[in-house]
């Protein structure tokens, strides 16, 4: 660079976000707030078109049968083998926290509140969070990188209601019958181990257990799986729909489901304790 150069050059000045940190900070909020609404408002999308593909019943309901059968009842002996060890485990925590300051038949007290309220449904839901949200992404993204949805579509099939609908009714069904399963047989291991290992009768356990039994309790499992299950069949039908580039895109796909199933049963828990749980005890 000449002399004459440098003497006539001129820098540019800085921009306004770089000369006002403040101003740099709101626009990154902004943009991040942007782009959380066009998430919310692309996913609220989804949802109304799932909502509003269901009205075609003569094509989803040819699909219901075999999805319940996949996502349901083949998911029942993990969700079984997972509710007998947490009834056996509840049972011995109990005996070890009580310490003979507690009547022991309340043993049977915190298997039943425990497993009907919280453990049956949340272990369940999220163990069926990697089973069902995972197959549901798996095969979708396959579909979606195989262009048989495109193909659907040229056939005049109307994929929501072919793809997503089947799943997303046959998950919110099911996964209030294998809790349903999974609470009877969690209170049955907690049973046979308060029997066999710390020496409880059957008729002291079943009297800590009807103690402070409410149908409450059932309800409450039930209705809060139901929502896990429709929010796990959502997020993995949404997650594979969207998957893209292969086998890479397919496994990326299923372990996001996998991932924000896991978070999002965490939150709706959460939720359903909050309005449901806190509003009993106030009213």
């Amino acid at each position: 660079m000449t002399p004459v150069d440098a003497a006539v050059r001129v820098d540019a000045p800085p921009s306004v976000a770089e000369a006002n940190p403040l101003v740099c900070g709101v626009a990154s909020i902004g943009a991040a707030t942007r782009r959380l609404l066009a998430t919310l408002g692309s996913e609220a999308r989804f949802v109304g078109d799932v909502v509003l593909s269901s009205r075609d019943v003569r094509t989803w309901l040819a699909e219901l049968n075999t999805q319940a059968l996949k996502l349901g009842v083949q998911s029942l002996p993990i969700a079984l083998f997972i509710a007998t060890f947490t009834g056996i485990v509840l049972a011995l925590l109990a005996s070890y926290s009580f310490t003979g300051a507690v009547p022991l038949y309340f043993v049977g007290t915190l298997v039943g509140k425990t497993v009907m309220l919280e453990l049956a449904p949340v272990l369940t839901g999220l163990a069926l969070a990697g089973r069902v949200g995972a197959n549901i992404a798996a095969e979708l993204g396959t579909m979606r990188v195989t262009e048989q949805i495109d193909a659907l579509e040229t056939l005049t099939y109307d994929p929501m209601a072919y793809l997503i609908v089947p799943r997303v009714i046959a998950g919110t069904l099911m996964f209030p019958l294998i809790v349903g399963a999974s609470m009877v047989i969690g209170v049955g291991g907690g049973w046979i181990a308060s029997v066999l290992l710390l020496h409880l009768s059957s008729p002291e356990f079943v009297k800590g257990l009807r103690l402070f039994f409410q149908t409450f309790d059932v309800e409450y499992g039930l209705v809060k799986s139901a929502s896990f299950g429709f929010a796990v069949t959502m997020i993995g039908c949404r997650r594979g729909l969207r998957a893209e580039g292969g086998a890479v895109g397919v496994g990326r796909a299923a372990t996001s489901a996998v991932v924000f199933s896991a978070v999002m049963i965490l939150v709706l828990d959460a939720f359903w304790a909050v309005t449901w749980l806190l509003g009993r005890d106030a009213s």
